[in-house]
């Protein structure tokens, strides 16, 4: 959450009080007219409630037309009282237009507040099983989204991939939440967590269908290189969209952030450097992050002191740029390190791997394995120490 108060539901109390169902349904369409909507100003028994709700809902947009705010807030709100009670078989269909009809009314700051309560009302107010939930809470992220403050609807991914499980939504269904959400958040200048939720997104993609997500995993890409906070890049390449582009420069330059070095990359821009260029990325900036990705790589070999001079040479530095250099990788937080000017070296004592797979894997499992016979050799110690203890305590 971000200094945003979220919106939160208000209790749908209708705008009319002491009716009948049909009586309130007469009173929103003489509402409706008066402002202009093209309803018929009487409730016509004929089409029965239903008929005359779907009628209403059809023309709710016209609510904030001449009406003031809240006005328009009151009757939408009596409004989803008379949905709620709808059939099954027609529910759905009024719930879908009803939100459709929020999205449409005027998008600016006076009625942003008031369309989100109602959408928080109606979406409270359905089961939480409903799958009905799913397309108020998307419209619920457009108008957020739309205003740039995503921060005022419940938007804690967890939470929500939790929904998608109860909603039991389709692969299409919560490819259209995730890229709806990751937009949202992408317009409210949150890059981090519309970088997750694309991550999210490309996950759902299978063999089949992972063409259809070209451009997210070329965009997603791109992102993810040119984030100054991030280092580590493989678990892209196991993403079935990014396989995908398997062959392109993209990936080519993607595989040099996850195991190349520095060289590799200014091969690679020497013969590419209009593409970078295209993507947006700063040349400079990739020269660095390669150059603490090389460094992490030398890091995590057998020696932890490494010469200044195959510092210079392999990341390419001048002498007097070398602790400044080590400074900043310490700050990244990828390598903890310390400098020997007397022996000019830099002594490492913990690296982050680029990439972690079954060779990995492996080595975690031994080291595991290691430190679980050492505990039980401790406790094995202790065990007989602790015998010996109340041996003597017997004796005496």
């Amino acid at each position: 959450m971000s200094q945003l108060q979220q919106v939160q539901p208000s209790p749908v109390i209708p705008a009319f009080v002491d009716l009948t169902e049909a009586e309130q349904a007469a009173e929103l369409l003489a509402f409706l007219k008066g402002l202009g909507a093209e309803v018929s100003e009487e409730y016509r028994p004929e089409d029965g409630l239903p008929g005359n709700v779907h009628s209403i809902v059809e023309n709710s947009i016209q609510a904030w037309s001449a009406a003031g705010e809240t006005d328009a807030e009151a009757a939408l709100n009596s409004l989803i009282s008379l949905i709620l009670i709808m059939p099954p078989d027609k529910i759905e269909n009024m719930v879908i237009t009803f939100c459709e009809k929020i999205q449409k009314a005027p998008a600016n700051d006076k009625t942003l507040h008031p369309r989100l309560r109602l959408l928080s009302n109606l979406f409270h107010s359905l089961p939480t099983i409903s799958t009905m939930r799913f397309h108020v809470y998307m419209a619920m992220v457009h108008v957020a989204g739309q205003a740039e403050k995503i921060d005022l609807i419940p938007n804690n991914i967890d939470e929500i991939k939790e929904w998608m499980v109860t909603w039991n939504l389709s692969t299409e269904q919560k490819q259209s939440l995730l890229r709806a959400l990751h937009d949202g958040f992408l317009a409210s200048n949150h890059s981090e967590a519309s970088t997750k939720l694309m991550l999210e997104l490309l996950g759902t993609y299978s063999d089949e269908d992972a063409s259809h997500a070209r451009d997210h995993a070329h965009r997603c890409i791109v992102t993810c290189l040119g984030d100054v906070n991030t280092f580590l890049f493989d678990h892209l390449l196991l993403l079935k969209p990014v396989k995908f582009l398997e062959g392109e420069l993209i990936h080519d330059l993607l595989s040099i952030f996850v195991t190349g070095t520095l060289q590799n990359y200014l091969e690679f821009y020497g013969s590419n450097g209009d593409f970078v260029s295209s993507l947006g990325l700063s040349h400079e900036a990739n020269i660095h992050k390669m150059r603490i990705l090389t460094f992490m790589s030398m890091s995590a070999g057998d020696s932890k002191v490494i010469p200044f001079s195959e510092i210079q040479a392999n990341l390419q530095l001048g002498a007097e740029d070398v602790e400044s250099f080590i400074i900043e990788v310490v700050k990244s937080k990828v390598v903890r390190c310390k400098i020997d000017h007397m022996n000019q070296t830099v002594s490492v004592s913990a690296a982050q791997l680029r990439t972690f797979g079954k060779a990995q894997w492996q080595q975690l499992h031994e080291r595991l394995g290691v430190w679980r016979g050492n505990l039980q050799h401790v406790y094995a110690r202790l065990r007989t120490i602790s015998q010996l203890q109340q041996q003597a305590v017997h004796l005496q």
